[in-house]
């Protein structure tokens, strides 16, 4: 994999983004100017759909009118109570001349003229424009408690906002109004804190985020060994590398010298990784070379004994060249395809012509079963005996039936165990009369007799509820046979 070369960007951390504010209605400013000029006439303004940020909206100053004095318009876009309004005119009052003053203290102060109207719609004006000043104020003090100000706007708002709270041209509490400046400076200092820290806070945690997914690179790295899936290790690598690139992207910049540590470990992590590969990869080229040699060899053997009819010895000289088969390794997906394809016509050609032969011996073994059964329906016809006499007599027969057995030969070997198991039930059936007749004529016979005639009744009982319950042909098959013993042995000892 190639190392592809990823750098922090040198960007500012916080980019200059001027915030949406609430709209707030523009409103021209007034200075003082002489009683003699008659301003323009009141020109209503529409409030704005996207108002600026209280710093922006601060700078926002009044259109001049004739002989350069302001030209004032009421504030026909504010939506302020009567009541709120009532309140600011309580503290200006206007002259004869339509001249303003404000209250501010125990002084009075002259904030402008607007003649050529009522005394109450000059003061009314005036009144409308401290409470746009306090609306700017407000604003401000609602974007503080926003996520997304950035300390630039709080000091280019609070800078404005000193000029503008200074000496305004308004009427009402400017001792309240500069209050909550004052207030707003220090919330502002405080939001700037705040800031700061989660700042510090967000790039402690991209760095964190960084330094795991460097962590994970160098410790694949260290995990390199024999056992190492490559692919599956490339595929990790990559993946990390593009967790690197989307971090990057959608995080905080961190420092550009933690950024460069950081990148300088991850590279030397995936350097480690593509050394080690190489290394593997020149490697298993060498060992798939020694692989195709040695399954060429196996393939020259398998070829000079293919057509052999010496089918045990040829059988295992065979699965020894398949042990060495698997032993010699890889030789590449499709030349180990292409050598097995060989290997495998040897043996089939081999193991084709034993199966023919065990199909022709077979063949034979099916015979033999056929006259094993029909001595098995002998044997089985001398049963039941009853005395030591009809013992003796079917024990001659089964003798001579079971050196007949002996001289037939194999049965195929799914039958051996069924036709087994009925010669030897007849035999145990004989044996049983015998082993009875034996124990009448042994001393200790009569002390058990009583104790093991009940046991044997007992038994034929169980047996016979058994047989009953049981529906299964072999099984109760067997049931009975184990029964019809246990009476001959009953019938023996009375």
């Amino acid at each position: 994999m190639a190392d592809e070369t990823v750098t922090e960007s040198n960007n500012t951390n916080e980019p200059d983004v001027q915030a949406t504010s609430p709209a707030v209605p523009e409103q021209a400013t007034a200075a003082p100017a002489p009683a003699a000029e008659k301003p323009a006439a009141p020109k209503p303004t529409a409030p704005k759909p996207h108002a600026p940020s209280p710093a922006a909206f601060a700078h926002k100053p009044g259109k001049p009118g004739k002989a350069g004095k302001p030209k004032v318009a009421p504030a026909a876009g504010a939506a302020y109570t009567e009541a709120d309004v009532k309140a600011a005119e309580a503290f200006g009052r206007v002259d004869d001349n339509g001249t303003v003053f404000v209250k501010e203290g125990e002084t009075e102060r002259e904030v402008g003229q607007f003649p050529d109207v009522s005394k109450e719609e000059a003061l009314n004006l005036y009144a409308r424009r401290f409470l746009d000043l306090k609306a700017k104020l407000d604003l401000l003090e609602n974007r503080l408690k926003s996520s997304n100000i950035k300390p630039r706007e709080i000091d280019e708002s609070l800078k404005t906002l000193g000029q503008e709270v200074n000496e305004p041209p308004v009427v009402g509490d400017l001792a309240a109004l500069k209050a909550q400046f004052e207030a707003l400076k220090t919330a502002g200092a405080a939001k700037k804190t705040e800031i700061s820290e989660a700042r510090k806070a967000a790039v402690a945690k991209a760095l964190e985020e960084r330094t795991k997914i460097v962590e994970k690179a160098e410790a694949l790295a260290a995990s390199l060994d024999d056992n190492t899936n490559w692919r599956s290790t490339a595929d990790k690598f990559r993946s990390l590398f593009d967790q690197w690139q989307q971090h990057q992207r959608t995080t905080i910049r961190i420092d550009k010298s933690d950024a460069d540590a950081l990148w300088k470990r991850f590279s030397a992590a995936r350097t480690t990784f593509n050394q080690g590969r190489r290394k593997w990869a020149q490697e298993r080229d060498l060992e798939q070379n020694q692989a195709m040699a040695a399954k060429e060899a196996i393939i020259k053997e398998a070829d000079e004994i293919k057509d052999s009819t010496a089918w045990v010895e040829t059988s295992r000289k065979f699965n020894e060249l398949m042990d060495r088969w698997k032993k010699a390794g890889r030789a590449g997906h499709t030349e180990d395809d292409a050598l097995w394809a060989r290997f495998r016509e040897a043996a089939d050609t081999f193991f084709n012509a034993r199966q023919a032969d065990r199909e022709q011996i077979n063949t034979s073994e099916q015979e033999n079963l056929v006259k094993k059964e029909a001595l098995l329906t002998k044997a089985e016809a001398l049963l039941p005996v009853k005395n030591e006499a009809e013992a003796k007599k079917a024990r001659e027969a089964l003798g001579a039936i079971q050196d007949e057995w002996d001289q037939i030969g194999y049965v195929p070997r799914d039958a051996v165990h069924r036709i087994e198991s009925r010669l030897d039930a007849v035999d145990k059936q004989i044996k049983a009369v015998e082993d009875a007749a034996w124990k009448k004529s042994d001393p200790e016979a009569d002390a058990r007799k009583s104790s093991f005639e009940e046991q044997l009744n007992a038994q034929l009982a169980e047996l016979t509820e058994k047989i009953a319950a049981e529906t299964d042909p072999k099984k109760k098959a067997a049931l009975e046979a184990e029964k019809a013993t246990k009476e001959q042995w009953l019938n023996a000892i009375k």
